[in-house]
Formats: structure tokens, sequence, C-alpha cells
């Protein structure tokens, strides 16, 4: 039997679980669309430009487990570098695949359009090998199958992702039809010597501890075992807490969670457990300047136990050869039963009091309200700045999601990311927080939404201006033009959209815009939040003192 090489990628697309890939055409990839299009395991879906493409791919890869996205060479494939970043840092399965030139101008010497106007056609994989995990250029039609199930294996498995090449002429190719998928979804057996050693030396460690506190972190996502951290937690008696970029990653109705643990910003009560805690069980964290307040709030190394998704580190010793998810799966079931160390009681984030319905909108107010809409069932988006502090703050019923990029953390990512994520899950809830200034880098993809019928709600924070920014180092560069933000929504409904625009000035007017929101199925609704600039969260304030103080440190003396 045989394909050809473009309906062989669709068919391993299929296969892994996609239900979607993410599109922008250009001369280079018409065919490779085409064969996409005829084979027909995945719908095609399109995105205003490249980097909405690859931000949108990543929202759904966070949804779904791995996701794909086709551009074409050079002006298609760099602009899409910066979401491909993000895909790297936050550890999500992306296949980006590029249409090339045709083979023949390979040595030839041909100067080429949308090239860099010299006849060297290998600096875009060359680039790409830096963001991926595998990077295959396909050269030959016989190859190809193999190529393409390497970069796919290998995205999978290492939870980063992968670059395929496929030039026009390749794309339609004859090459051998694509078999049985076990060998692409199959995890590697554990090194089950050093699992068993890592177990025992984990069983030490807390043998030697009086208070335990499990922290999970932001590459926990990647494990695929989130929903077996419950009963880690029943079998240790611990604590839990999240770091912030692992908000709602552990259910906050256990009644083992204790909250968020973020340095001088940490939830209520959630410091202090942490760090007086004399044995940390750290899964998956990021340790960053962000995650650590500007290198405030570090962990004694002798009292934590690291699990990192390739191994551990335990009373000083190195275990590797088996995942993270291999061992917590094995830790719930052989680790030492203990009396529960959970007793500190969980302090609740003070309740914001209802706003009076003329009462002018404030931040506060606002959260209140987005936090009463989520629901089990609900995905909230948090884009970089104050949406982290106000998404960390929310109380979250079992179930409820929360999105975030708080390692690459290029502003604009939310907006294709939601999108993304509404596909990959369309019976959930998508709800998104976004500033003003970040939306103004990717707001065309709400055209998309209209587009596909998205019902994304989307809170946009009209404050004018970059305030996270503002807050760390201020200057005239902060400061935005101001859109009509609402009133883009008719733009981008035309003659046949059902997107709703809505503006909320007081409690009252956000309040009657979320049922507007409710109601409508068929698209987005975008309420534009106006708000002081002033008015922000005091957690944001802080954390950009601290920041700031570390950005702003003296070079050493040597």
């Amino acid at each position: 039997m045989t394909t050809t090489v473009g309906q062989y990628l669709s068919a391993r697309l299929g296969q892994i679980g996609l239900k979607h890939h993410f599109a922008v055409a250009g001369d280079f990839n018409l065919v490779l669309l085409d064969e996409l299009l005829a084979e027909g395991s995945t719908r095609q879906v399109y995105s205003c430009n490249e980097l909405n493409c690859g931000y949108s791919a990543e929202g759904y890869g966070r949804a779904n487990g791995a996701a794909a996205m086709v551009v074409t060479f050079s002006v298609g494939a760099l602009s899409a570098i910066n979401a491909i970043g993000s895909a790297y840092a936050e550890n999500v399965p992306v296949i980006i695949v590029s249409g090339a030139p045709n083979t023949n101008d390979h040595g030839s010497g041909h100067l080429l359009h949308h090239t860099l106007g010299n006849t060297d056609y290998g600096y875009q994989a060359e680039m790409m090998r830096h963001i991926t995990c595998a990077t295959e250029v396909v050269l030959s039609a016989a190859n190809a199958p193999h190529q393409i199930d390497n970069a796919i294996r290998t995205a999978l498995r290492e939870r980063k992702p992968a670059y395929i090449e496929i030039p026009c002429n390749l794309a339609n190719a004859a090459c051998p039809a694509p078999g049985p998928v076990d060998s692409l979804l199959s995890e590697p057996a554990a090194d089950q010597a050093s699992l068993d050693a890592a177990l025992e030396e984990t069983g030490r460690f807390l043998y030697a501890r009086d208070k335990v506190v499990l922290l999970v972190g932001s590459r926990m996502r990647a494990s695929g075992i989130l929903d077996l951290l419950p009963a880690l937690a029943d079998r240790l008696g611990c604590a839990v807490t999240v770091m912030a970029a692992a908000k709602g990653f552990f259910p906050e109705d256990h009644p083992a969670y204790r909250g968020v643990y973020w340095g001088e910003v940490s939830t209520p009560g959630a410091q202090e457990l942490v760090e007086s805690a004399d044995g940390i069980l750290c899964l998956g964290p990021v340790f960053n300047d962000y995650a650590t307040v500007g290198w405030r709030a570090t962990l004694n190394p002798e009292n934590t136990l690291l699990a990192d998704l390739q191994g551990i580190t335990v009373n000083g010793r190195v275990f590797t050869g088996f995942s993270i998810g291999q061992y917590v799966e094995a830790l719930a079931v052989r680790a030492p039963r203990r009396a529960s160390s959970a007793e500190t009681p969980r302090r609740s984030v003070p309740a914001i009091p209802p706003a009076a319905r003329g009462a002018r909108l404030s931040n506060d107010e606002m959260a209140r309200q987005i936090n009463a809409l989520i629901d089990g069932n609900t995905t909230l988006t948090a884009e970089t700045g104050d949406s982290w502090f106000n998404a960390v703050r929310m109380e979250l019923p079992g179930g409820a999601r929360v999105e975030s990029e708080m390692q690459w953390g290029s502003i604009g990512w939310s907006v294709p990311a939601a999108l993304g994520g509404a596909l990959a899950a369309p019976d959930r809830r998508h709800i998104l927080m976004v500033g003003d200034g970040s939306f103004q880098l990717t707001a065309q993809e709400v055209a998309q939404m209209v587009r596909y019928e998205l019902p994304v709600i989307i809170f946009l924070v009209n404050n004018r201006g970059y305030v996270i920014e503002i807050k760390i180092h201020d200057g005239p560069y902060n400061y935005i033009k101001n859109w009509d933000y609402a009133g883009l929504i008719a733009a981008f409904n035309a003659e046949d959209g059902h997107g709703l625009g809505l503006r909320a000035t007081t409690a009252g007017e956000l309040a009657a815009a979320i049922e507007q929101a409710k109601a409508n199925t068929r698209g987005p609704t975008l309420i534009e939040c106006d708000l002081d600039r002033a008015d922000c969260t005091e957690t944001l304030v802080k954390w950009g003192t601290k920041v700031a103080a570390a950005n702003s440190r003296a070079p050493k003396v040597n």
C-alpha cells in the first residue's frame, strides 16, 4: 500500500489523537495543505498569522496533549519561532510543519523568494534545532515516513515541539502507508532497578521527616498524571501547595490543599507552611526569577526532594531512567503511609465584598465576578500581567483549570491560546483574562473565534498601558494608544458573525454583560472592563518591586 508524504503526515496526526491542525497558507505549503485536506483525519483551522498559529497550537496542545501547525518557508516559520519557543519552554509537544523550496533548487545556485537572498536554504532548520527536540528535513519521499515518525515520537516522549520540513514537490509524492501507531504513543519502559532505588531513597527521606509538604510545579502538566496527585497526597497524608504557574493542577476542594506557594506573594499561610517544612516533595517545579520573586524564595536543598520530568534528586543522590509519571504512579502505591501531616489549618483568601451595582468598576469587583462564573468545567486562561495575580487569588471548584505562560511570558499569547484550548475542549467553558497592551499584539485571532463560533468569554482589562511593566520599571514606553476594544467585534463579525462586544464601567454593567455572555453560544463575547490605571492587585505591586530589584543588580566586579 502507498500514500503520499502529506497524507502520511495527516494520518499520523489523527492517529496520535489530534482532531485539528492549524495553518497559514503560503506558496511553499499549498500542495501540502491540499494533501492534509484530502486525507481528512484532522480539520484544518486557519490563523491570521504564523505567530498566532503557533500560540493557538500551543493552547490546543495544553488541552489535548499534542498539537500541529503548518506554515510556509522562512517568512512563515520564522514568524512562528516565538510561539515555538513558548511551546519548548512550557513543555508542550507542538509539531511544526513547514513547506520548503523544491528539492531541485537545493544546490542549484537558484535564488528564491521568501529566503535571505542567498542560496543556502538550511538556515531555517538550523534555527529550529535550538527550540525543538527533533528537526527533520525531508529530502526524499522514501525516507519521509521514518522522519515524520521520529519527529512525532520524540515530541510526545520529551513533551517538546518538533520540526518537520517538507519541500513543495514532495508533499504529494508517493511513499509507504502508515502502520500501527503504538510505537509513537508508547512510553519507554522504566529502568526498574533505578526506579526501585529511587523509591527506597524516597522512603528514607520521608521517614526522617516530621512535617512533609507536597509542592506541585508547572511541569506536571507534561506528566500526564495530574489525576494521580490526590491519591499521592492521601497516601502521604501531607499538605499540598501549588506553584503559581501550576494553579489548578491540584483540586482545591481536596482536604489537603493549602494554597499557592509564591514566596512573599503566596496565598495566606502557604509560604510559612512550605518554608517551615522539613520535607518538601517538589514535583515538576520551575524555580525561575518570576517564581522565586526575584530569587528571594529559596528552599533548603537538604529538605527538598526534586522530581523533574526524567528523574529525581533526593538526599544528595540523582536517579534517572524513568519518567516523573512512572515515579509518581509507583510512589502513590509504595510510599510509606504516614499519619496526616496536613493538620495545619487551611487559610482562605479573604473574600471580596460585592460592590454596589452603580459603583465604579474596580479590579477587585471584576475578579470577584469572574470567580463566581467559574465552575468545575471551566478553563481560565490568564495572560501575563495582573491577570496572573487575579487568577492566583481565585478559589477554584474541583475540575476547574488555569492556563498561564509564566516561563516564556510573551504578552499576547493568551488570545490565540484560548482559541486553541476552546477547539481542543469544546465541552468546557473557556474564560480569558487579558490586558489591553497584550491584546493589541494578537487581537486578530478573535476574528477566528467568530469564524469558528467559539463561545470564549474575554475579559479585557482596559487600563491604558502595560501595568505589569509600569510596576517593574516605569517609562513612557509603557503607555499605549487606546482602542475601542468592544467596537472591534462588529468589525470582526462583518456580515455573518455572532460575536458580542460589550463595555463595563460599573459593577452592575459587568454583571449584566456576563449574563449576555453566558447566553451567547455562537461566538466570543468580549467584555471591555474599564479600570483605573492605578487599580491592580497589591501582590503585583509587591512582586514587581522585588523583580525590578533583581533586574537592577549591579554587575559583579572581578
